[in-house]
């Protein structure tokens, strides 16, 4: 099988460690900039981080690839993922980078791209970088001397972004009143998410909002939203807003700390643009991984589910293909068309809160739209990914639970994109009898996939 440096959502490894190496973030540069520089000009790229310690490496050595290569390079430090993908469109550059491993702990990095269209890049295009990064003697083609690039550091990139945020709320609309609190998990939003919410008139209650480089996702932001759960009720707050690392995921919880994932958001939003005739098609644009109570409900309200391969950029790439204006996962990739070309948690929450401002109604009288099936989802670690149809005894086990729900439940076995494991996830009305035929695919698993 061909290597492949690029996984669902770029590239991703424990810093200083293959294939996240001071070395291949180097050859990343002088690839991107090789294979995005405009001959007529000095192409542009944009470059944020998350607050991860070895931010610095990449961040240094992707600059350093990227203007040997003949590309001007503007440093914008930590910002959100969706901001990159924002400034990449707005400054016209030709190409913006993020160095993040998302919602993984510190040690972890990753580095993904965005096109001049804010965009993420198709497979297709990774390959080709990915080939002269893994190219045994790579044919660079270093421009001449005096075209050789610049770096420079843009200091109101914050600002650019807290205005295009503020600007996705509508203007006759306020916060005022609003106790919210905001959970930015020690990450990239720390510096612009509070002053959105305050600007806009809410009484902002924050937590993880301290970075040190080591601290980023731990036991806070979206992976842990008990936080801001409990939080919520202690000081009577209206909502809370958890994000991840990067901040393009939201998880969020209502006034009596119930907290909603992905689908229940996206049931909340779909059912509103379908009353104000603002959802082509009555679509809707998930993954596979999310829950049937989320294509039930849109079935029952007149819509229609569209599932994709996990990975947000393919629930863009088939909004896209689509003409859908909505789209996202259970983990809380929210995707809304009308305002950003990839996930923003902020943004989705601010689209939460304008439609509790327009109805009038806490966020707990809107959020109850549908009640998910149990879902069980377990890792299994594994050494190779091989195709699950050269594992006969995996097949059996799956065949046999897929018999058992009768049609009343799902079966799902893929392999994560960024980690070397396998991800065994069922669904069904019986949360005993789910959790029992987890366990029956997880032993079939560990013990044919090792």
């Amino acid at each position: 099988m061909k290597q492949r440096l690029f996984g669902t959502d770029g590239l991703r490894g424990q810093g200083n460690i293959y294939p996240m190496t001071p070395e291949i973030a180097l050859k990343l540069g002088l690839a991107a900039g090789q294979y995005f520089r405009n001959g007529s000009k000095h192409s542009r790229v944009v470059i944020g981080k998350d607050t991860r310690l070895s931010g610095y490496v990449f961040e240094t050595a992707l600059t350093s690839g990227l203007c040997a290569n003949g590309m001007d390079v503007f440093l914008v430090g930590p910002m959100p993922t969706p901001a990159i993908s924002f400034l990449t469109r707005s400054m016209r550059a030709d190409l913006g980078v993020v160095i993040s491993a998302s919602h993984n702990p510190f040690m972890d990095n990753g580095i993904k791209f965005f096109d001049r269209d804010g965009f993420k890049l198709p497979d297709e295009v990774e390959d080709e970088i990915s080939d002269l990064v893994l190219a045994e003697k790579p044919a660079w083609d270093y421009p001449p001397h005096e075209d050789i690039g610049r770096a420079h550091r843009i200091e109101d990139a914050r600002g650019r972004y807290i205005v295009y945020l503020k600007n996705s709320f509508s203007p006759n609309l306020t916060l005022d009143g609003f106790k919210i609190v905001l959970d930015c998990a020690h990450g990239a939003a720390y510096g612009v998410a509070p002053y959105v919410l305050e600007e806009l008139g809410a009484e902002v209650i924050k937590v993880g909002m301290s970075p040190n480089g080591v601290n980023i996702n731990e036991k806070c932001g979206s992976l842990y939203p008990e936080v801001i759960s409990n939080i919520v009720v202690d000081e009577g707050a209206h909502m809370g807003i958890a994000l991840d690392g990067d901040a393009d995921r939201l998880i969020v919880c209502d006034e009596n700390g119930r907290i909603l994932d992905g689908d229940q958001i996206m049931a909340l939003s779909a059912l509103e643009l379908m009353e104000k005739g603002k959802l082509p098609k009555n679509m809707l644009v998930a993954t596979v991984m999310s829950n049937m109570a989320l294509e039930l409900f849109m079935n029952e309200k007149g819509g229609q589910l569209l599932r994709t391969a996990v990975g947000d950029r393919y629930v863009v790439e088939a909004m896209r293909r689509e003409g859908a204006m909505l789209g996202g996962e259970q983990s809380g990739h929210l995707i809304f068309m009308e305002h950003s070309t990839t996930g923003d948690g902020l943004l989705a929450a601010l689209q939460l809160l304008r439609i509790m401002c327009e109805k009038e109604k806490p966020l707990s009288e809107l959020a109850g739209l549908l009640e998910p099936f149990p879902q069980m989802l377990k890792n299994v670690h594994v050494k190779r990914k091989i195709p699950f149809d050269s594992a006969p005894e995996v097949q059996e086990a799956v065949r046999k639970v897929e018999a058992a729900l009768t049609g009343r439940g799902r079966v799902l076995l893929r392999y994560s994109g960024t980690e070397s494991v396998c991800r065994v996830m069922v669904e069904g009305p019986d949360i005993e009898r789910v959790e029992m035929y987890t366990d029956d695919i997880v032993e079939a698993c560990e013990k044919h996939l090792k």
